[in-house]
């Protein structure tokens, strides 16, 4: 589909959408150790990593937290993604670096503006289960971002590695739901191929993306009205019908590797999801005619000369209470947030 765009991938752009200017040792025992048990028969052989047990511990998981944050505000300061990149994966690391990457165009001396971001009140969701990544859910309050809870999701593919946030939204304070613990506080990890919902968590992407550019019509499951669904519908319409210059999206699914869904169980026995998209936005003028200049942040992501087209790729995280099916199927999706970021831009 980017072929058709004529848009060169780039692999960046780490920042957050509306911010212009963002007791191990027991546990990884537990985890590593391969224990060999002799019998009667020979040797059995019990594998950690297939093993159910929490990811992580609620100390290192508060490590995790305070490690991102640091060379998070390291490289916001001198706009260098260098900085954190061994703490950021997936979509948030697409979406920060190509931000710090046009900060450093457009401010070579680093950030003048930088201020500390500061995560309080900090609570930790760690879901309980086998095999990699292992994940947590951190939730936090921000000294940006208006009030909001900042939800950052860290993975980790193997003991040895260093936890990463790869997940980032932000969400007002009284809308996030409860979760299913067991009689430790553990948390539920729910499968992609969950089918108890209305939506499996693996599908919801590609559901997502259809729905933004059919909408009810797409025959896909319902979401609810938000400023994320039916209001960004409206908007992109409005968009695409101005005089003398056409707009085009497409918007994709992103499933694979780091950019796979990863749910929690809530009480009421849906979950809540974290997925990632990718959109395109062509610009056309019509004849005669040049497409407005954009502003400083996407022509340092931009390749190519702008004369009557630009295209800007995008990638987004979202996070959206996924109901359970009830037996009916027909419950709807609510997005709960998105963060979204220019990755890069061509000009034809």
């Amino acid at each position: 589909m980017s072929r058709y765009l004529g848009l060169r991938r780039l692999r960046g752009f780490r920042g957050f959408h509306g911010f212009r200017r963002f007791d191990r040792s027991v546990l990884i025992a537990a985890a590593s150790v391969t224990a060999l048990s002799l019998t009667a028969s020979g040797c059995v052989v019990v594998h950690g990593e297939r093993e159910v047990l929490p990811a992580t511990t609620r100390a290192e998981a508060a490590t995790a937290l305070q490690e991102f944050t640091a060379a998070y505000n390291k490289a916001d300061k001198a706009y260098d993604s260098s900085l954190d990149a061994e703490y950021t994966t997936g979509a948030l690391a697409d979406i920060d670096s190509a931000r710090l990457a046009a900060g450093k165009a457009n401010s070579p001396d680093g950030n003048a503006r930088h201020a500390p971001l500061k995560l309080t009140d900090a609570k930790f969701t760690i879901p309980k289960k086998a095999g990699w990544p292992r994940w947590f859910l951190a939730d936090a309050a921000g000294n940006k971002g208006g009030g909001s809870r900042w939800l950052l999701v860290f993975t980790r593919n193997g003991l040895d590695e260093t936890w990463e946030a790869t997940y980032l939204t932000l969400v007002a304070p009284d809308v996030l739901p409860k979760f299913a613990v067991d009689k430790d506080g553990w948390a539920e990890a729910v499968p992609a191929n969950a089918a108890d919902l209305a939506v499996p968590p693996g599908e919801l992407s590609a559901t997502y993306t259809t729905y933004l550019k059919k909408g009810e019509d797409g025959g896909e499951a319902a979401f609810a009205e938000g400023p994320h669904t039916s209001a960004w519908r409206a908007l992109r319409t409005k968009k695409s019908t101005r005089p003398g210059l056409a707009t085009q999206y497409i918007d994709e699914p992103m499933t694979n590797g780091n950019y796979a869904p990863l749910a929690l169980r809530t009480e009421d026995g849906g979950a809540l999801v974290f997925f990632t998209t990718r959109h395109f936005e062509k610009q056309t003028a019509a004849a005669g005619a040049s497409v407005p200049t954009p502003n400083k942040d996407v022509l340092a992501l931009t390749t190519g000369d702008i004369r009557q087209t630009l295209t800007m790729e995008f990638v987004s995280n979202e996070v959206a209470l996924d109901p359970g099916d009830g037996g009916g199927g027909d419950g709807e999706v609510e997005i709960l947030g998105r963060i979204q970021g220019l990755t890069s831009a061509k000009g034809e």
